[in-house]
């Protein structure tokens, strides 16, 4: 049987669901992401590889694996691998579509409100004891939510379920902006399709949801913070070379933009220090889009079903296509 190597720890159901099959599992028992050298001399001879988004799978890795088959990542997107080797290789490449929606959603909804309300804030405020009873202009004065312009960019699965939260539960308008028409989302949430310039021109809120390719690294910099109202807020959970970091501090900075809630970043897990010394309105979570335990239980099942499958020669349920 097969020899499969899994990068990160991973649930014991689903290890035992492999080694019940008969292949013979290696799980990398650490915190923190596996090194690029360790990764080299553990898939020398693996059949299976199951990993995060987080790891860089590149032609390198590729080719030290002489017997892979399959490359299952844990998440939706897959810019962390070069497919394009892993095909010449007769790699297959699988994702997890559909698992972590809602729980990004959430969270997308969640550092939204987080910065608009200043919520961070005010919990330090509490803790530092410095609460001294209700004021009518107090220190942690808000934004309104309720009935604003939201802006989606790229309204695919997760951003059709940010807007619907946006609009079925705030009352908000709906803008967005994607490659193509999303005539589900316009019928059932009244979204608008509009040029990115007119989205940031009249959005109080960007979300953005695009993946990672050549053509929207740093699709966020100085030019489209600028169009941004100096009161909007940008919420980023998609990737974080989407947004030009250094120019994103420079619009928090100057008041270009009123405040951001970021859960991925340019040189992860590095964060622009600038990003961390703000504080009014600015929300920083670490990658935790996905990080509820049905979900992440759902990552690990489907890719755990994607290894079974490529290894009895049967087609991925879920490959890179």
């Amino acid at each position: 049987m097969a020899k499969i190597y899994v990068t990160c720890r991973v649930f014991a159901e689903e290890i035992e669901r492999l080694r019940a099959a008969g292949h013979t599992v290696e799980m990398r028992d650490h915190l923190g992401p596996i090194s690029h050298a360790e990764l080299l001399m553990k898939i020398t001879t693996a059949e299976a590889l199951i990993c995060l988004l987080s790891e860089r799978i590149d032609a390198e890795v590729i080719a030290a694996a002489k017997n892979l088959k399959i490359i299952a990542n844990l998440g939706v997107g897959y810019d962390n691998i070069d497919v394009k080797a892993a095909r010449t290789a007769g790699i297959i490449v699988t994702t997890t579509p559909g698992a972590l929606t809602e729980a990004t959603a959430d969270l997308t909804f969640a550092l939204l409100l987080a910065a608009a309300r200043r919520i961070v804030e005010g919990d330090t405020f509490v803790r530092a004891g410095e609460f001294r009873g209700w004021e009518l202009i107090g220190p942690q004065l808000g934004l309104e939510v309720y009935g604003k312009t939201l802006g989606v960019v790229g309204m695919g699965k997760i951003g059709t379920a940010v807007a619907r939260r946006g609009r079925l539960g705030f009352g908000m308008k709906v803008l967005y902006h994607n490659r193509g028409r999303n005539k589900v989302a316009e019928r059932e949430l009244d979204a608008l399709y509009v040029p990115l310039e007119r989205l940031l021109d009249e959005s109080d809120f960007v979300c953005v949801h695009t993946p990672l390719t050549p053509q929207t690294h740093h699709m966020f910099g100085r030019q489209e913070f600028t169009r941004m109202k100096d009161s909007a807020i940008l919420v980023n959970v998609a990737r974080g070379p989407v947004v030009d970091e250094k120019a994103l501090v420079w619009a928090l900075e100057t008041g270009e933009i009123a405040g951001a809630g970021i859960d991925v970043y340019e040189e992860e897990p590095v964060v622009h220090p600038g990003l961390i010394n703000l504080r009014e309105r600015v929300v920083l979570a670490p990658h935790i889009g996905s990080a509820t335990e049905a979900t992440r239980r759902a990552l690990a099942k489907i890719a755990v079903d994607n290894v079974l499958q490529v290894l009895t020669g049967a087609l991925p349920l879920n490959p890179v296509t």
